[in-house]
């Protein structure tokens, strides 16, 4: 596994310009997000994305095994190729952070079960990709991937709308893309481009 760059050595399907389908997640012990999108050369197209929600009560190992079933479901509904997966942060609850990190460990155990490739990605550098600032708000980023995905909405879970971010950001690493450069307006492939292209799409 590696952090921000995709692998080398990777087979035909994994290589930009063949079609594939990246898994993202964004891990969490309370919801976990996930988006699935189907890569096509130089297209993205959203297959499904959502939140599971685990029980609050429920031991923390349970919730790990949820994580685990949940992830395999995914993975056997679409047989994706890669995982791209959000990297854990880091905070001053150190015991959120060490259950957070099970959380990521397993659903990467998941992943290289079925033998998909895996990389990480910081939330920085995801902002980065999507809107060209990485310290953009989680709406900005939903606003750039509904014009980078051409649809018309989101699931409302932030951690979905994380989870597709991720999995484009990866789409983006492959391809070589600029951030954000799919946005199709004139003017630039920033988030201050894509305001003065499409008002109509900010609230």
């Amino acid at each position: 596994m590696q952090s921000d760059q995709p692998q080398d050595g990777r087979s035909a399907k994994s290589r930009p310009g063949v079609e594939r389908i990246i898994l993202g997640i964004d891990p969490g012990t309370t919801v976990m997000g996930f988006g699935v999108i189907r890569v096509d050369g130089s297209e993205a197209r959203l297959l499904e994305a959502g939140a599971i929600r685990f029980p609050v009560g429920d031991d923390h190992t349970l919730k790990l095994r949820a994580i685990f079933r949940s992830t395999t479901e995914i993975i056997e509904r679409h047989l994706p190729d890669e995982l791209a997966i959000e990297a854990q942060f880091f905070g001053k609850n150190v015991q959120s952070m060490l259950k957070l990190g099970r959380a990521q460990g397993v659903a990467i155990s998941a992943a290289l079960q079925r033998d998909l490739s895996v990389v990480e990605y910081a939330p920085k550098r995801v902002k980065q990709s999507i809107t060209g600032n990485g310290n953009a708000a989680k709406e900005q980023v939903a606003a750039m991937l509904l014009s980078i995905l051409r649809i018309k909405e989101l699931p409302t879970s932030t951690d979905a709308t994380d989870a597709v971010a991720v999995a484009v950001c990866h789409f983006f690493a492959q391809t070589g893309r600029a951030s954000g450069s799919s946005s199709k307006g004139k003017g630039g492939n920033n988030w201050s481009a894509f305001l003065r292209n499409n008002p109509d799409r900010v609230v």
